[in-house]
């Protein structure tokens, strides 16, 4: 979204990044119409459009925008956005997530971006791991006034209260195991070998701070890093003389990922976008088939 630099992080908002962001998704999902904004952090509306935003909220670099086809629009309630930093002083939005929540019919979305600590030294994955925790814990779900937010029923307040949630992001899980292994797994192309050394899957297959959590079968190449414009990688194949210039020859991982809980919710595709070359991440994209329960009222 923006540079992490000092001002990105402790200046004012940026509001221009995120307003082209949607300007670009909207003209992207609804065929090149112009969309009409209708204040920040809100809904859009697209007159006849394919689809229109839910709700967006943006937090220095990390960004969530959530859209519906036009004809589902008026079956969703109670939207809400939340934002928690655990960057800098374990408060600023360098590191964090954004949230975005919201009854579909009867039944609670909750849709998590997140940008957890970096790093693949010793005790990183633990910094992990509590920034994951952190996040879940102070995520709350409140309206404008900073009350909680009205509404007929009683609304989840915390992530983990809704009934399909999907989390998605730079996780920066990274592999753990010998640099001079991996690499070698790298040339070799063996993912399946590789990912059973991957920080997140152990995590989820231990069922600590991500009990209950499901992920696709990973089938794609590493997700970082890259050269920009390239899909080669940014690491020393041979360890010369550039092997010790730090981060920038670190071995290729997974930091990109797409996370889900709940009933009701079926994977049907999970994989990287290839041809986006802009940064040293390579996105990922799932799709998902989710039941949603619906209410019918009867007229007395």
């Amino acid at each position: 979204m923006v540079p992490l630099n000092v001002r990105s992080v402790l200046g004012p908002k940026q509001r221009s990044a995120a307003m082209n962001w949607q300007r670009l998704i909207g003209d992207a999902l609804n065929g090149g119409r112009r969309s009409v904004m209708d204040g920040e952090d809100a809904a859009m509306d697209h007159g006849q459009g394919a689809f229109r935003c839910v709700m967006s909220k943006q937090m220095v670099g990390i960004f969530v925008s959530v859209w519906t086809r036009s004809g589902l629009r008026r079956h969703v309630r109670h939207p809400g956005v939340s934002a928690v930093g655990a960057g800098v002083l374990g408060r600023l939005g360098n590191k964090g997530a954004v949230s975005v929540r919201f009854l579909l019919h009867g039944t609670s979305f909750c849709f998590v971006c997140c940008h957890l600590a970096s790093g693949g030294g010793d005790g990183d994955a633990l910094r992990r791991n509590a920034d994951a925790a952190y996040i879940l814990a102070r995520t709350s779900f409140l309206n404008s006034g900073g009350a909680p937010a009205p509404a007929p029923e009683e609304l989840p307040r915390k992530i983990l209260d809704h009934d399909r949630v999907v989390l998605l992001g730079d996780l920066n899980y990274r592999i753990a195991m010998d640099d001079a292994e991996a690499r070698q797994l790298v040339r070799a192309r063996k993912w399946s070998m590789l990912l059973e050394n991957d920080e997140l899957l152990l995590e989820l297959a231990e069922g600590r701070r991500f009990d209950g959590w499901r992920e696709g079968h990973v089938t794609f190449a590493p997700t970082y890093k890259y050269h920009r414009n390239s899909d080669q990688f940014c690491w020393c194949a041979d360890g010369g003389a550039a092997a010790g210039r730090g981060k920038q020859h670190r071995a290729p991982a997974w930091c990109d990922r797409i996370l889900w809980r709940g009933k009701g919710m079926r994977q049907i595709r999970y994989e990287w976008c290839g041809g986006y070359r802009l940064s040293d991440h390579r996105p990922v994209r799932a799709v998902f088939h989710a039941v949603c329960e619906v209410v019918e009222t009867k007229a007395c």
